[in-house]
C-alpha cells in the first residue's frame, strides 16, 4: 500500500503560501508508517516546532491500473474519506531553501491521519463535496472539490502514468486555504458535508 499526494491543488492555498501555480499536479508520497487510523492521537515530534494541519479529501484505489484514461478513472476508486496531511513546515522550508527534497517534512511517522471510508456512490456529484476542519471548535479550513485545479479523475489518470495503482492505495487530493500550526492539547475535528469523520487530539 502506498500514499500518493497532490500539492498545490487549490488556488487560494497556493496564494496563502506564495507558491507558483503548477501546470501539472505536484506529486509527493508518504510511507505507510505515516498513517494514523481510528482517531488515534497525533504525537507532536521533537524534531519540529512548526507542524501544520492540511485537511484533504482522500480516495481509495479499488483495482490495479496503469496508464488509466481519465474517462475510465472513476472505475479505479470506490471510497472517499478525509485525511490530514501534517507538514513540518520548518523542515520543509529549510529543505526548499537548499533545493533539497522535503520527504521528511511530509512523510514522518503519524503525518497522515485518515478517517473511515464512505462509499463513492453515496455522493451525487464528486465535483461538489464540501469538507472542513475545526481546531478546538473553531473552523480553520473549508473547501469544496469543485475548486480543485486538477479534478479527482484527472489526478487518478495522471498518477497512473508514473505509478501502477494497486488496490488499497490512498490518494490525498490537496488542501484548501487556512492551513496553520497545531499545538499539543489541540483537538481536531474533520467533516465531509455535516458528517464528522475525524476527531482526535494532539499530544
Amino acid at each position: 500500500m502506498k500514499i500518493l499526494a497532490i500539492g498545490r491543488n487549490y488556488g487560494d492555498h497556493i496564494k496563502e503560501l506564495d507558491n507558483e501555480r503548477p501546470e501539472e499536479p505536484v506529486i509527493f508520497t508518504k510511507p505507510d508508517t505515516a498513517i494514523l487510523k481510528n482517531n488515534e492521537p497525533f504525537y507532536y515530534p521533537s524534531y519540529s516546532n512548526d507542524i501544520h494541519h492540511e485537511v484533504e479529501l482522500i480516495i481509495r484505489i479499488c483495482k490495479e491500473g496503469k496508464f488509466v484514461k481519465e474517462e475510465h478513472a472513476s472505475k479505479y476508486y470506490d471510497k472517499i474519506g478525509l485525511g490530514i496531511d501534517f507538514t513540518a513546515r520548518d523542515l520543509q522550508s529549510k529543505a526548499k531553501e537548499k533545493g533539497l527534497p522535503w520527504d521528511i517534512a511530509k512523510g514522518f511517522n503519524g503525518s497522515a491521519p485518515i478517517s473511515g471510508w464512505l462509499e463513492k456512490n453515496e455522493f451525487e456529484n464528486l465535483q461538489n463535496i464540501n469538507f472542513s476542519l475545526k481546531v478546538n471548535g473553531a473552523l480553520k479550513q473549508e473547501g469544496n472539490s469543485s475548486l480543485m485545479l486538477f479534478p479527482i479523475d484527472y489526478v487518478v489518470s495522471y498518477l497512473s502514468k508514473f505509478f501502477t495503482l494497486k488496490t488499497g492505495d490512498i490518494i490525498f487530493t490537496g488542501t484548501p486555504k487556512g492551513v496553520g500550526p497545531v499545538l499539543i492539547g489541540d483537538k481536531l475535528e474533520g467533516f465531509i458535508e455535516n458528517q464528522k469523520l475525524l476527531d482526535f487530539e494532539v499530544k
